[in-house]
């Protein structure tokens, strides 16, 4: 026979579900924030870095290899909108005071 009560305890004593919840929100923030990032901060980037509209494709060519600075900023931006965006959402919805600690 299982124990539901014990299960029960567990999820809420672990935040099983706030953790579920905030894997759902943090995908679909993902998302949005890569389209930000994507779609409206690289090519205004590239066009300032002179990287032909698209900060994504730039690239430094040194012999036969090809160093693509560009998406590695493009990836750091998009780091960074998105722990910006979670680090002020867990302080606007305060979040950061659900758990509190076990006596």
């Amino acid at each position: 026979m299982v124990n539901i009560k014990g299960f029960i305890d567990f999820i809420r004593e672990q935040g099983v579900v706030g953790l579920a919840v905030g894997f759902i929100l943090g995908g679909a923030v993902s998302k949005v924030v890569s389209s930000l990032v994507e779609d409206i901060i690289n090519p205004v980037l590239g066009i300032l870095l002179g990287a032909a509209g698209n900060l994504d494709e730039a690239y430094l060519e040194i012999g036969q290899a090809r160093l693509m600075w560009g998406s590695f900023i493009s990836t750091a931006i998009d780091f960074a909108v998105i722990a910006l965006v979670v680090y002020y959402g867990v302080k606007f919805l305060k979040f950061d005071k659900l758990d509190s600690k076990k006596d």
